[in-house]
C-alpha cells in the first residue's frame, strides 16, 4: 500500500459531530470517510474507602481538527486518526476480496479490523484513573460495513462494534453514525460512488414509505369499487322491468 496525501475536510460538515477525512494518491482520491465516532472506556478508580476499585466510564468523541494519515491499495486500504496529541488514535484497516457465487464471481469490501489505541493518564475524558497508562483496543475476527466493490457504505442509524482492551479484557464501545465510506475504487474525485444502504437504513426506509404505499392502494381499491358500482347501477338501471304479475303482460307492449 501507498502512503497518499490526506485532508481534514471536517470543517465542511454542519453536524460539529461529523468529521469528513479524505486520502488521495496520484492526485485523485482513493479513500473517503465521513461518520460520527464515540467510545465509551471503562477504567478503574478507587472507591471512597481507598480499598475497593470501582468502574467509571470515559465517553470520548472523535475530536474536530484531529491528524490524519492513510494508505491505498488494490485491495487493502488503511485510515489512521489521532487527536489531543495523539493520546487517542483510532486505526480503520479496510479489505477487498471476491467470492463465487450463484449469479459468478462478485467483489465486496468490508471493514476488517479496528484499533483504539487510548491513555488514560489523559485528564479530559479520564479522572483519576487507578495505575494510568496506555492501553488498545482491538476488534476480534471483524466483519462489518459489507458493501459491493465500486459502491460506498451508507448508514445514518446507530450501529455499535464492541472491542477487547489490553487493559483487563475490558470491553470498550464504538459509537458509529452518519457514516459514509467509501475505501476503494472511487470514479470521482472527492465525490462518492453510488451509495449502498444499510440493513437498518433501509427498514426505516421501508417504514416511512410503506403507509404511503398502502394508503395509494387503499385509495385505488376504493376509487375502483365506486367505478363498478357505478357502471353495475347505470346498466341495471337500462334493463326493461318485467313484472312478475302475469296479469299486467296484456298492458305491456
Amino acid at each position: 500500500m501507498a502512503t497518499g496525501q490526506v485532508e481534514n475536510l471536517s470543517g465542511l460538515s454542519p453536524n460539529p459531530e461529523k468529521d469528513i477525512f479524505v486520502v488521495r494518491e496520484n492526485r485523485t482520491t482513493c479513500l473517503m470517510a465521513e461518520f460520527a465516532a464515540k467510545f465509551i472506556v471503562p477504567y478503574d478508580v478507587w472507591a471512597s474507602n481507598y480499598v475497593d476499585l470501582i468502574t467509571e466510564q470515559a465517553d470520548i468523541p472523535l475530536s474536530r481538527g484531529a491528524e490524519m494519515k492513510g494508505k491505498c491499495g488494490t485491495n487493502e486500504s488503511e485510515l489512521e486518526i489521532s487527536w489531543l496529541e495523539r493520546a487517542y488514535t483510532l486505526k480503520l484497516f479496510f479489505l477487498k476480496e471476491g467470492h463465487n457465487t450463484s449469479r459468478g464471481p462478485e467483489a465486496f469490501w468490508r471493514l476488517s479490523r479496528i484499533q483504539f489505541a487510548y491513555d488514560t493518564s489523559e485528564r479530559t475524558y479520564f479522572k483519576d484513573a487507578v495505575s494510568p497508562g496506555k492501553h488498545t483496543a482491538s476488534s476480534h475476527r471483524l466483519s462489518a460495513l459489507v458493501t459491493p466493490a465500486g459502491k460506498s457504505y451508507e448508514c445514518q442509524a446507530q450501529q455499535t462494534i464492541s472491542l477487547i482492551s489490553s487493559d483487563h479484557q475490558k470491553s470498550v464501545q464504538l459509537l458509529l453514525s452518519e457514516v459514509r465510506i467509501q475505501p476503494f475504487d472511487i470514479a470521482a474525485d472527492f465525490v462518492f460512488s453510488e451509495e449502498h444502504k444499510c440493513p437498518v437504513d433501509q427498514r426505516e426506509q421501508l417504514e416511512e414509505t410503506l403507509p404511503l404505499i398502502l394508503g395509494l392502494i387503499l385509495g385505488l381499491v376504493i376509487v375502483i369499487t365506486l367505478c363498478v358500482y357505478h357502471i353495475h347501477h347505470k346498466l341495471t338501471a337500462n334493463q326493461v322491468q318485467i313484472p312478475r304479475d302475469r296479469s299486467q303482460y296484456k298492458h305491456m307492449g
